[in-house]
């Protein structure tokens, strides 16, 4: 190598040092007794401050493609004053690439102040929708399960053949939740029960019941027994609790262990890449389908390596709390290899679960006014 690439590498090096410290040190990231960087005690405001430059980046991202469609798509959403609770009937409807629809869901998780992810692999998005008035309550994706989470496979008692053989069977459900006004009569609640219903078990038969995995190449005939979630923000008033007809939804299993790349903002991530590329280091550009959801992860790790600081950066220190629904009620036994055939039974169906869920807020009245803001104006 010649003096003027070590030169400016050296240059190189320095900034992206200098822009690392200041974006964790804005985020309450402090030195140890050791002159280490370690993440600061988190609370939900904090968590939320870790996401704010993600979310600004995704908003500037969208900002041409808002400004063209958002003001068919708005329409769609409801105000408080025009919504009769104890009316409210569910349904849910399967979103295909390239529709109106999808564009209104692309519109709706833009509002999440966590941001969405886009998923990855397999992909079922729903609306729900508010079928007695026209609009739309809320929105849900399945999406692929991570290969390792700690807390899921000791719940299942996965070993890793097991694991590799099962996982097919297990989705993840990467966004969840209501808008408003309808997330403030339990409608996130709602949203998280119809994940067990009969329609969702369907829509993945139909999409993906004959499947061939796009990695082992074979046809392992998934079947639909299980979906796991993780809060967003620590502990989770949304799941916990969650009961209907006296079944739970979702059951706790545990927590994550603090570790991910959320707070590495998409600028940051992409100066770390950058750098590595011009290392030629293969780590920048081995990204595809197949190895793996913490690509990202790794990039950064690397990068932080190879530029002499802690790798750990990554851990953030927030557990999320870790949730699986039962599909199929013996969904432990079949995911193991004990049981081959799932029991479906009793399995509930959209109408049945908005049923009970209007009785839940028969006498909530919604007082105030809601008003969509403008996305494109943040």
């Amino acid at each position: 190598m010649n003096k003027g690439k070590i030169i400016r590498i050296a240059l190189r090096e320095a900034r992206l040092k200098r822009l690392v410290r200041r974006h964790l040190k804005k985020l309450g990231f402090e030195r140890n007794a050791q002159g280490r960087l370690h993440p600061p005690c988190l609370d939900k405001d904090a968590y939320r401050r870790f996401h704010q430059g993600q979310r600004e980046e995704k908003l500037e991202a969208n900002r041409a493609w808002l400004s063209k469609h958002e003001s068919k798509l708005v329409k769609w959403f409801a105000d408080g004053s025009s919504i009769l609770p104890s009316a409210i009937v569910p349904e849910l409807e399967l979103v295909k690439g390239g529709t109106w629809q999808a564009k209104l869901f692309r519109l709706a998780s833009l509002y999440w102040q966590v941001p969405v992810s886009e998923g990855y692999g397999r992909r079922l998005r729903f609306l729900v929708w508010d079928r007695t008035h026209n609009k739309l309550m809320g929105i849900f994706a399945l999406g692929d399960a991570v290969f390792n989470q700690a807390a899921r496979d000791a719940f299942i008692g996965w070993d890793h053949h097991r694991r590799s053989e099962s996982l097919v069977n297990l989705m993840d459900a990467y966004v969840l939740g209501a808008l408003p006004p309808y997330s403030h009569l339990l409608g996130g609640k709602l949203i998280a029960s119809l994940i067990r219903t009969r329609e969702v078990v369907d829509a993945f038969d139909e999409r993906y019941g004959n499947s061939v995995g796009l990695i082992s190449k074979k046809n392992k005939k998934p079947r639909l027994l299980a979906v796991t979630t993780s809060s967003a923000l620590g502990r989770s008033s949304l799941y916990n609790r969650l009961k209907l007809s006296g079944r739970k939804i979702f059951e706790p299993i545990g927590f994550t262990s603090g570790w991910g790349h959320f707070h590495f903002s998409g600028r940051i991530f992409e100066e770390l890449r950058q750098y590595l590329i011009y290392l030629e280091d293969s780590y920048a550009t081995a990204f595809n389908f197949g190895s793996g959801p913490n690509w990202r992860l790794r990039v950064i790790r690397r990068a932080l390596d190879r530029l002499g600081m802690d790798p750990n950066l990554v851990r953030h220190g927030l557990a999320r709390e870790v949730f699986i629904a039962k599909i199929a009620s013996n969904a432990e036994a079949v995911l193991r290899g004990d049981n081959s055939e799932p029991n479906y039974e009793n399995l509930p169906t959209v109408y049945e679960v908005g049923l009970a869920a209007r009785e839940a807020v028969a006498d909530t009245k919604i007082r105030t006014r809601f008003s969509i803001p403008k996305l494109a104006c943040i």
